[in-house]
């Protein structure tokens, strides 16, 4: 692209019409991206080490009632919770579809000898496999896929639980969606980041779509030798609470139970948590 590309772009732009999601497989994306889930600065990628750490205990302590157990992470990213669920006894598979996170979640696993398969692939279009007693879909990653998707990938999901095995979504809340609709309009420079490894100006805005409830973000990332520009978009569907329910008894999961987080002191105001069983 080039300058006068963004100076002719669609004002709004139609969700998902630019692209599904932020190119989370490109190589050198993904190599930037690893970088970010391992920084204790935010939370934008993985979150920082105790939160995971409270996470993991709870997961374990709650849901699997500390027995060990077969866990599916989908979206696990370089296994940061699959790592600490299979050093307290857990056997896990993993989905995702970063080649930098999943090399860096097989060779964890290879290194401590852990029982973690890590599968590399669009969770749209992978098989999950199974049986489990826990599925999980986390850090409001459900929410970048278009609903009929996200239905599909639950649906899949719920069918690999055995009987009375549970389902953890964590997904964003509507007023959190919808306040990103309308939020970014910013510029910044970075002389690297997760957008170019060269200096760059990114131009950052977004809309929200009250007919489809859905927010969708842009990101333009100018290089400032060359004047080349990289657009990123993704589109993320807001869903009340009512709609979480409705999309997790569709799956055929019972026993729906919203939480305010995964465990005392984690809470993510922009965050709500889900827990759905498969009936016996």
């Amino acid at each position: 692209m080039k300058l006068e590309d963004i100076m002719r772009r669609t004002i709004p732009p139609a969700p998902w019409a630019e692209g599904d999601t932020i190119p989370w497989s490109d190589p050198d994306f993904s190599r930037r991206m690893l970088a970010e889930h391992f920084s204790q600065e935010h939370d934008a990628a993985s979150r920082r080490t105790e939160t995971i750490d409270a996470h993991a205990e709870w997961i374990h302590a709650e849901l699997l009632a500390a027995q060990p157990s077969r866990v599916l992470d989908l979206g696990c990213g370089p296994g940061l919770y699959m790592e600490r669920l299979a050093r307290r006894g857990h056997t896990l598979t993993g989905v995702d579809y970063s080649p930098a996170s999943v090399a860096h979640a097989r060779k964890t696993a290879e290194r401590g000898g852990l029982p973690i398969t890590v599968i590399e692939g669009d969770m749209r279009k992978t098989e999950f496999g199974g049986p489990y007693e826990l599925a999980m879909l986390i850090a409001g990653e459900l929410n970048v896929f278009r609903p009929e998707e996200a239905q599909d990938i639950v649906r899949r999901a719920a069918e690999g639980l055995v009987p009375r095995g549970r389902f953890l979504i964590e997904v964003s809340t509507y007023e959190s969606t919808q306040r990103d609709g309308h939020s970014r309009q910013r510029w910044y420079g970075m002389e690297s980041g997760l957008w170019s490894d060269d200096p760059h100006v990114v131009l950052e805005e977004s809309f929200w779509d009250e007919e489809t409830e859905t927010a969708t973000a842009r990101w333009y990332a100018v290089d400032v030798a060359t004047g080349r520009v990289g657009r990123y978009v993704a589109t993320y569907q807001a869903y009340t609470v009512d709609g979480y329910r409705e999309l997790l008894s569709s799956a055929g999961l019972g026993e729906i139970s919203e939480l305010e987080s995964m465990g005392e002191g984690t809470a993510d105001p922009r965050l709500t948590v889900f827990v759905a069983s498969r009936p016996a």
